[in-house]
């Protein structure tokens, strides 16, 4: 009896599994990048270097501190490419596909195990979802690709032009952010072109708005029909995106370096790319640097907040604040239960939300403070928008990922990966098993003054 619960005590729990599975694909990946002829000058760029660029692209975040298009081979680009599409889906989502092709069984473990991946509620239909999500994945992934190779053709050849239009399909569909542009410019020659505006949003949309709401929204189509949960991601990202749209459209209008000399068009497409690309995405056709200090400050808030759960996307996601908000409306109305769409939210629910917020905001003030003592020659408000952007996996950056010192890499490597994973998850898997509480006395209720 005392060798079984030995036994059971070194058995790994879903986040657990989820953590070290995600660590396993970033080394493999930092290897195979590590490689010389993952670089065009056939030397190798440095195992710390690989490790940052192998987390930013399983954690689907775009933060590079070597210029993604100029400085890889195809190989290099190829694992990149790779190593976005694993992350996007998540490892358990792809190890599935690798089970379907050989036949394996999908066992209750396993099953256990995606349920965690996918913020799922309970295990039933999760291999069916699994299926609906790889099928829809790439079918969206190649409609992205074909539009886009309509715009990259003519500029870089066929060849090229269709493997340009794959890599930002899916670069854009996973929230990455990564391009092959080069140079730095991600997306900013294409500021006022419509085809390239409309298809990289599109994408970063609905691969942030999260695999059951996409599900829900073809299965029911009727906005009364949706699940909660599905109205509430719907609602908050229409939200998000009308007041990002207008914020940029108003702050920027005038700033010569970002929308001022624009026309019209141009105004209206960068507004609105804007407005979009910090919810995790990282593609920019605006320079960052060269934003007013408010819109850089609404960036941060707009990249903490991030996509929806079970989506591509990172961040604290919408839903999380959403529920936050919720409960606020509710305890200024003095009502005692949060509800929203004729439909009450649990108050353990409010506290996860409130757990999950509380998380990221210590560990975006931790690691803006070591940030802070290790790279001395940056500005705060560059440094705390790195952070942030990482947390985030969102990929925007102020220019100062390049030039981060060694431990400022291993930081905000680590912060990528916090951000992926789910700063949650990587306490549960740090912490012990939960206990059964039941059949416990109950403390005395206790007075505590707040506010």
């Amino acid at each position: 009896m005392e060798k079984n619960n030995t036994i059971n005590n070194y058995k790994l729990n879903p986040p657990q599994i989820l953590v070290l599975g995600f660590a396993s694909i970033i080394l493999i990946g930092a290897i195979l990048l590590n490689l010389p002829i993952a670089s065009k000058s056939g030397e190798s760029v440095g195992f710390i270097n690989a490790i940052f660029t192998a987390t930013s692209a399983v954690c689907v975040t775009g933060l590079a501190v070597v210029d993604t298009g100029t400085f890889w081979t195809a190989f290099g680009k190829t694992v990149i490419l790779l190593l976005i599409q694993i992350g996007g889906l998540g490892f358990m989502t792809m190890a599935t596909l690798i089970a379907f092709v050989i036949g394996k069984r999908i066992s209750l473990r396993e099953r256990l195990i995606m349920q965690e991946a996918l913020n799922q509620f309970n295990i039933a239909g999760l291999v069916r979802l699994t299926k609906y999500i790889l099928f829809t994945t790439f079918i969206i992934e190649g409609i992205g690709a074909f539009f886009l190779s309509l715009r990259f053709i003519p500029e870089y050849g066929t060849l090229k032009g269709i493997m340009y239009g794959i890599f930002h399909s899916i670069s854009a569909f996973c929230n990455a952010g990564f391009d092959l542009i080069g140079e730095g410019r991600s997306l900013t020659p294409y500021v006022d072109d419509v085809l390239v505006n409309v298809v990289i949003c599109l994408l970063i949309i609905v691969g942030g708005l999260g695999f059951t709401v996409i599900m829900d929204v073809l299965k029911f189509r009727k906005f009364s029909k949706l699940t909660l949960h599905t109205k509430l991601v719907l609602s908050i990202s229409g939200i998000l995106i009308l007041a990002g749209f207008v914020f940029s459209f108003l702050i920027e209008f005038t700033n010569p370096d970002t929308l001022g000399n624009l026309s019209i068009k141009g105004k209206i497409l960068g507004s609105m790319f804007q407005a979009i690309t910090p919810r995790t995405a990282g593609f920019n056709t605006l320079p960052m640097d060269k934003l007013t200090m408010a819109s850089k400050f609404f960036i941060i808030i707009f990249m903490f907040i991030g996509g929806s759960p079970s989506s591509t996307a990172g961040g604290i996601k919408t839903t999380t604040a959403g529920v936050l908000i919720l409960s606020f409306i509710s305890i200024i109305r003095g009502k005692n239960d949060i509800e929203v769409f004729r439909r009450r939210i649990s108050k353990e629910l409010a506290n996860r939300a409130l757990a999950i917020v509380l998380i990221g905001m210590m560990w975006v003030g931790a690691v803006t403070m070591i940030l802070s003592i290790t790279e001395v020659n940056q500005d705060f408000l560059d440094i705390f928008f790195e952070t942030v952007s990482a947390f985030g996996t969102v990929g925007l950056s102020l220019g100062i990922t390049p030039s981060l010192s060694l431990i400022g890499k291993i930081v905000i490597s680590l912060t990528m990966f916090a951000g992926r994973v789910g700063a949650l998850t990587i306490v549960f898997a740090l912490g012990r098993k939960k206990k059964n509480n039941k059949g416990l006395v109950r403390y005395p209720e206790g007075k505590v003054m707040v506010g």
